[in-house]
Order: structure tokens, then sequence, then C-alpha cells
């Protein structure tokens, strides 16, 4: 974690970069509080070996323009720890990354779920620090709403390519679609977009891609991913490359995965008429612009992937209420928000002639900026 965090700061954020370690259990790990004008912060927790502040800044980032895109009144933040999920020490290194925090835990940022964590490991978090309010995405025996094992944000995804799909003229139903990535989000998606008719031609994990011009037979990589995980693609049949499901054959093409994996190569080559951005930030800034140029629309990460923080609002709420939170009130907001805004994203990006990460950018920000304006956090001429 060397980045430098002076560099990370410009006119939005970060407010509040906060670094923390425990020598007994080697847990490193970084909050950031990237804008809180129009709410506290609010974001999931990562646990990878891979973390950085930088990577954590970003996503941060991304979550202010989240919470504003969907106009829910929450502001930016991000957790990350930099260590295996799958160690051994798990839970010694949770609960000691929660004692960390304590001060600014439930106060400024309550801990969510993220790549590397569970609804499990939310439950240790909350235990450590004692008090309900510390947590989103907990088991449903603890008052919670298991939003990752529910699919809410995979769901809310396909939402956005069926009504992104009509706006271009491209009927969903017997679509082609490649999905990159079969971890909570890729799974829902994959499952709904089936519902919605698609053909599924491609699935990929780490361990590689499950293939299928014709399309997928989708219940049985869904049984054998809730069994198997990543190793599910070897066990539905020989795998192709994890790497086919960014170069299939496909009309639409959904990076539900890790950051940066449509490069400019991928994006210059991809069939692809729609990409729909399920995981945060999977498109370099070089590789959206040659999209745009090819006629390729995208449906931005932070108005796709929102379903999880519509979800997650519907949590902050219920924290401290004996009711739990009701999945159908859930649904049909991921449904309405989702759809409406990435019509609204396509159609100025179109009248705008911009890119549509752009237009979605200039919607979130003139959020925000009004926020920060009323709240005097700069001038109102700025």
């Amino acid at each position: 974690m060397s980045d430098d965090v002076f560099a990370l700061m410009d006119e939005w954020g970060p407010e509040k970069v906060v670094c923390v370690s425990d020598r007994r259990t080697g847990m490193r790990g970084v909050l950031v509080l990237d804008n809180t004008a129009r709410g506290m912060g609010k974001g999931g927790t990562r646990m990878s070996p891979g973390v950085t502040v930088g990577q954590i800044a970003r996503l941060a980032r991304t979550m202010t323009w989240k919470w504003a895109a969907v106009d829910l009144f929450h502001g930016g933040a991000k957790a990350g720890i930099v260590a295996d999920p799958t160690a051994p020490n798990k839970e010694e290194i949770l609960r000691a990354f929660a004692r960390a925090l304590a001060g600014e835990v439930p106060k400024e940022y309550v801990f969510g779920l993220d790549m590397g964590l569970t609804e499990n490991d939310a439950a240790i978090l909350l235990d450590e620090l004692g008090d309900r309010g510390a947590a989103v995405g907990l088991p449903a025996a603890l008052g919670g709403f298991p939003y990752d094992q529910l699919g809410v944000t995979g769901y809310g995804v396909a939402e956005a390519a069926d009504a992104a799909a009509a706006e271009l003229g491209l009927e969903l139903r017997g679509a082609r679609v490649a999905v990159q990535g079969l971890g909570a989000v890729g799974r829902a998606a994959v499952r709904r977009l089936s519902e919605l008719g698609a053909v599924v031609v491609a699935a990929s994990t780490v361990a590689g891609c499950a293939y299928d011009p014709d399309g997928l037979d989708v219940d049985r990589l869904l049984a054998l991913s809730a069994e198997l995980g990543d190793d599910c693609v070897r066990e539905y049949g020989p795998p192709a490359p994890a790497e086919r499901a960014l170069s299939a054959e496909t009309d639409i093409l959904v990076p539900a995965a890790r950051e940066d994996v449509i490069d400019v190569d991928v994006a210059g080559s991809t069939t692809a008429r729609l990409v729909v951005e399920g995981a945060n930030l999977p498109a370099t800034p070089a590789a959206r612009e040659i999209l745009h140029k090819r006629g390729v629309a995208v449906v931005p990460d932070f108005i796709a992937n929102a379903g999880g923080i519509v979800a997650a609002a519907h949590s902050m709420d219920a924290r401290y209420s004996p009711f739990q939170v009701e999945p159908g009130d859930v649904f049909s907001m991921i449904s309405s928000k989702l759809r409406a805004n990435a019509v609204a994203v396509l159609r100025e990006s179109r009248r705008a002639e911009v890119t549509p990460h752009e237009a979605a950018y200039a919607l979130a920000q003139s959020r925000v900026r009004e926020a920060m304006v009323l709240r005097r956090r700069v001038p109102e001429h700025v």
C-alpha cells in the first residue's frame, strides 16, 4: 500500500483515508470516505491480497457517482483488507479490522459486502463491534437482507441490459450474451438474462470458460456453480480459456468480475452491440473511447450494477428495525430505477455526442455538486 494519498485528492475527495494494521494477525487495511455531501459514506468491504489504497479510492469514487446516479442519499466510501479471503485466520483478520475502525464504524461508515466477503463475514464484523448498525448484507437469521444470496446486483444488471437492448432496437429474447465472471453478480445476471429469454453462450471463471455458440444449459451451470464454485466450468465440460468470454461471438457482453478486463484489444474486436458493465471499472478509459467510436453502446458500471446499493439503502434504513426488509420492494425499485437510468444515459449520450460514461458522470456530478454547494463545501460559483 505505497500509494501517495495526497495524489488521490481532487475537487471531489477523498475526504478521509484511514489506514490500519494489526501486528498479531498481520491485518492491513484501509477505509476511504470519498464524498459525503449527500450523506454518510457507504460502500462494500473488499478482501484480497491485491488491495491497494489507490484501488479502494477508485472504488470509493465510483460509489459517490453510483449513489448520486440512482438518487439515493448516501456518500461514496469503500474499505479494503490486504489478505487472502481463504486464509485460515480470516475471522481473526476481520475482527482486527473491525476493532481498528471502531472510531469510524458505524458513525461514518457501515461495513458491506464486496469481493472476498460473505454474509457470514458481515455477521462477524457486527459481532466484533456489538452494534446492529455496524454492517449490512447480514444473514436473514440476524435480521439482514442477504442481497448477494438473493442476487440483487446481477438481477439489476440483467434488467438494465433488457432496457438498454430495447432502446437500441435489439430484442433480448434470442440475443446472444457472454458473461465474464460467475461470482454473485455474474450468476444472478445469467439467471435473470435466461429468464428474459437471452441465449447465454459463454460464462467464465478464473478456471476457464463454459462456451457453446448454441447456448449453455444455464440451470446445469448454475447448479454446478453453487456446488463447485469456480471449478463449475471444468465439470460442465472441457472449458475454453477464461478469456473466451471476452472474445466470443455475442450480441451483449457483460463483464461481471474485475477491473480493466476490457482493454483496447477487446474493445476493438468484440462483436457485441451492447456492453453492460456488471463489475466496477471493467473497461479502461481508452477502451471506452474505442467502443464509443465503433458504435458499441455501453451501460456504465455505476448505472448497471447499482442494484446492490438499492438493496443496501433498504438495509441501511432497517439496521435497527425489528422488521426485515421486504424483497419485493427491493426488486421492484431496482427494476424501475436501473431501467430508467440505462435508457436515460444512452439517450443523453446520443444527444450530447459523448460517451455513455461521460453522460452518466454529468448526471451524478451535478447532483453531488449541488449538495456540496448547499452544504457550503464549495463556493456557489464553482
